[in-house]
């Protein structure tokens, strides 16, 4: 799992940050120790009371362990975690907290530890704190038998972002079979008498009739897709000029595709109104299934303990029963009974505290993959979603460069004509 820590003082904000019930699904006080308060303020406050006996300003080293997303990892494997931390680190004894937060699917613990020795009244200073956890965490990586990240394997391939989308898929882009591209010139050629009644037929379809470079006839697509009129009517070149007549009075590629682009700004403008209101939409519903989650897993989760504490209360009863009173209990404990019984209750009582924590963990693994099914299926929604969007700022930023183009050569030309 992945370790950050720091020291840092603060600790009333730090608490306020670890017991926020607001940005997280579920948030759980797991431990506190070496506090005589039982809270997660009163603790912090207890430990900046001590640190005020000396100059420490850091008096608290915070530490975050964050496993991979898709793991479901035990309290125990999390406790082990942190002891080991807590060895290397050199704060072994020293009062801790430990709070277990759960978001997106995703479970994490922190801890918080006091660097304040009672006995000295000195800080404990911590060397190498980031190494010592580096190569811890790469021990628990290997250890869980998780793949390790590449930022632990390569520091210089940290943050890899090498994903690129190719020009030549411009054609897959426009989605059009050149069978039906073929039909519809082919279509508004025969019904057509001029060149005049052909561009209209073009039009009609999203094909706008322009003047080549080679000052031949070609159609122009919102896509700024280029189609030679002969190739696509399936005419010859000397019967396209019969029947249209020289392209001159038409404008050029460069100037349709800006004329194209002008007529296109409004639509793109409606579609990106649309498409805000479908994110607003997506957005609320997404909240509102959230929250539903996260009250249902509250509810169980309240329920489960509440069985677990009548069980527990009952066995203890139960085991309490097995100790004779009076003469009787006098007599088993001079024969040794007494002692036998108690052993036995504690080794029945470790393995109930084993089989409570267990059923603990299977709920709440089952509620993190909830979670996380949750977050992939908002994920996929929102994808959907900021594609479209991409792919409108796309051609908008296509649109717009084709009308800039088309009125900086319009500046141009005088000086072109000189």
């Amino acid at each position: 799992m992945i370790l950050n820590g720091n020291q840092r003082g603060g600790g009333l904000k730090l608490a306020a940050h670890l017991c926020n019930v607001m940005e997280n699904d579920h948030v759980e006080l797991h431990e506190l120790r070496g506090f005589v308060s039982e809270t997660m303020r009163g603790a912090m406050q207890e430990a900046e009371a001590i640190a005020k006996g000396t100059q420490c300003k850091q008096f608290l080293f915070s530490l975050s362990l964050n496993p991979p997303e898709t793991e479901n990892v035990p309290v125990a494997a999390f406790e082990t975690a942190i002891s080991t931390a807590e060895e290397r680190l050199g704060l072994t004894g020293q009062p801790r907290a430990i709070v277990f937060h759960e978001k997106n699917g995703r479970r994490h613990a922190h801890v918080v530890w006091s660097r304040i020795d009672v006995k000295e009244m000195k800080a404990i200073n911590l060397p190498f704190y980031h190494n010592r956890l580096t190569e811890l965490s790469k021990d628990l990586f290997l250890e869980h038998h998780w793949r390790l990240p590449k930022g632990l394997r390569d520091r210089e391939n940290r943050n890899p972002t090498n994903f690129t989308l190719a020009e030549w898929q411009q054609a897959k882009r426009a989605k059009k079979d050149p069978r039906d591209i073929k039909r519809v010139f082919r279509e508004a050629w025969q019904c057509s008498d001029d060149a005049a009644s052909f561009a209209s037929a073009l039009e009609e379809k999203g094909f706008y009739l322009a003047r080549g470079d080679r000052r031949g006839y070609v159609a122009v697509d919102v896509q700024g897709e280029v189609y030679a009129v002969p190739k696509w009517t399936g005419v010859k070149t000397k019967d396209v000029r019969e029947k249209l007549g020289k392209p001159d009075g038409y404008a050029s590629v460069e100037e349709t595709n800006a004329k194209i682009a002008s007529q296109m700004n409004t639509t793109l403008s409606r579609w990106d109104e649309d498409l805000a209101r479908q994110a607003e939409a997506l957005s609320r519903s997404q909240a509102k299934e959230k929250a539903r989650l996260k009250e249902q897993q509250k509810h169980e989760r309240q329920k489960l303990k509440t069985r677990l504490n009548q069980r527990r209360e009952a066995e203890a009863r139960m085991r309490q029963s097995m100790f004779r009173r009076g003469l009787s209990g006098l007599w088993d404990r001079l024969l040794g009974e007494h002692g036998r019984i108690r052993h036995e209750n504690e080794q029945a009582a470790w393995q109930a505290h084993l089989r409570d924590q267990n059923q603990s963990d299977d709920l709440i693994f089952r509620h993190l993959e909830e979670r996380r099914h949750l977050k992939r299926s908002n994920q996929r929604e929102q994808d959907h979603l900021q594609a479209q969007a991409q792919a409108l700022s796309q051609d908008r930023e296509r649109f717009d460069w084709s009308r800039s183009h088309e009125q900086l050569d319009r500046t141009q030309q005088p000086a072109f004509d000189r």
